[in-house]
């Protein structure tokens, strides 16, 4: 009676085969030289698909590149066929002394030693094959990115001194992990955020402006208070609020450049004077409430006609007189002061506003008029 347990041919594996190369190794030997036809001279073979399929179903492709990697490696065979993986094929030659001339069972190698099959520390010069930057690049990772790991990966793992028989896919998975972190990294850069309370435009937006654009510092600066509040009250976010910056300072810059071209000559401040429409198309621009702007009026008249200076743009004057107390207002708003009750006890109010000082307090100050 046939026992179904065994229903087909056995494997013939050598015992002293498989404790010097391993035993994969040893099954996949004896499998090849099987193949072997007698009195080839070349020692090849090919195991194709079905071939494999029959005599080593228990492996996929995967395992079968690799453990004939690992006899090439050993210097038992040559590969001379593409990665099983892809061609479905796998034509080796044997080294020279591995096939014995009177059986098929395979000896020993005698062109190379074999040594037991151990796991090795990392090589200084390790390096990732072809076929493993090919696995790589399987998951879309550009192939400088893997180059860049590979320093980091070889240094850490030879601090630690440890061995391992597959540093390939040791690297594999590292290089996996740290492209996946690097996506998420993006990820989280890219995302739209609204424009904070504290928000200054960037070192690079400023040189752009100041340096590259000829504005001046002051007139960026005072820029900065309008532009954040406009777009926190929006609610609006995004990503690239230095380039929105640059385009809104270089808007406001261009009108405020052509006021100045319209008034030439000084003069003192007639006592009727009204900032030009263009003034307030540019505080418009500035996103400053223009209401503000015109209580401004009569103080700055009575102010220049009581310093009887002549100026060749009262225009200019009065757009940097509104744009700075709209932007000191508003930077007193952000936070709240301590005031002294009469009591003698420290109580937090609402940060005063240019309604809460005297007129002779915003006058005298001459920031606005240098």
């Amino acid at each position: 009676m046939t026992s179904t347990l065994l229903p087909e041919k056995p494997l013939l594996l050598s015992p002293s085969l498989a404790a010097t190369i391993g035993l994969e190794e040893a099954i996949m030997l004896s499998t090849l030289s099987e193949l072997a036809a007698p009195g080839n001279a070349a020692n090849a073979v090919c195991l194709n698909a079905e071939a494999a399929a029959e005599r080593l179903g228990f492996w996929g492709p995967d395992d079968v590149q690799r453990i004939g990697k690992n006899l090439q490696e050993k210097g038992l065979i040559d590969i001379l066929s593409a990665p099983f993986t892809s061609s479905g094929e796998l034509r080796v030659r044997f080294a020279a002394g591995v096939l014995s001339p009177s059986a098929p069972v395979p000896v020993a190698p005698v062109a190379r030693p074999a040594a037991p099959r151990q796991s090795n520390t990392i090589g200084a010069q390790w390096q990732p094959d072809a076929e493993l930057m090919a696995q790589i690049a399987q998951y879309n990772i550009p192939d400088y990115f893997i180059r860049q790991q590979l320093p980091e990966f070889v240094t850490y793992w030879r601090e630690r001194g440890e061995s391992h028989h597959a540093w390939g896919s040791k690297f594999l998975k590292h290089v996996v992990r740290q492209w996946r972190e690097h996506e998420t990294g993006l990820f989280k850069r890219d995302q739209d955020t609204s424009v904070p309370s504290d928000w200054r435009p960037s070192g690079d937006a400023m040189q752009l402006l100041v340096r590259n654009a000829g504005i001046s510092q002051a007139f960026v600066e005072d820029a900065i208070p309008e532009f954040v509040l406009y777009w926190r009250e929006r609610g609006d976010v995004g990503r690239t609020w230095n380039s929105k910056f640059i385009q809104h300072v270089k808007r406001q810059w261009a009108r405020y450049t052509s006021a100045l071209e319209h008034d030439t000559a000084p003069q003192r401040i007639a006592a009727d004077w009204q900032p030009s429409r263009d003034v307030y198309d540019v505080l418009k621009l500035a996103n400053i409430d223009l209401d503000f702007a015109r209580k401004q009026v009569p103080e700055f008249v009575l102010f220049w006609r009581d310093s009887n200076q002549l100026n060749a743009s009262w225009n200019t004057k009065f757009l940097q007189h509104v744009k700075h107390h709209w932007a000191r207002q508003h930077a007193l708003n952000a936070q709240p002061t301590q005031v002294h009750s009469h009591a003698g006890q420290q109580q937090t109010t609402a940060a005063s506003t240019t309604r809460d000082r005297s007129l002779i307090q915003d006058l005298t100050d001459r920031s606005w008029a240098s």
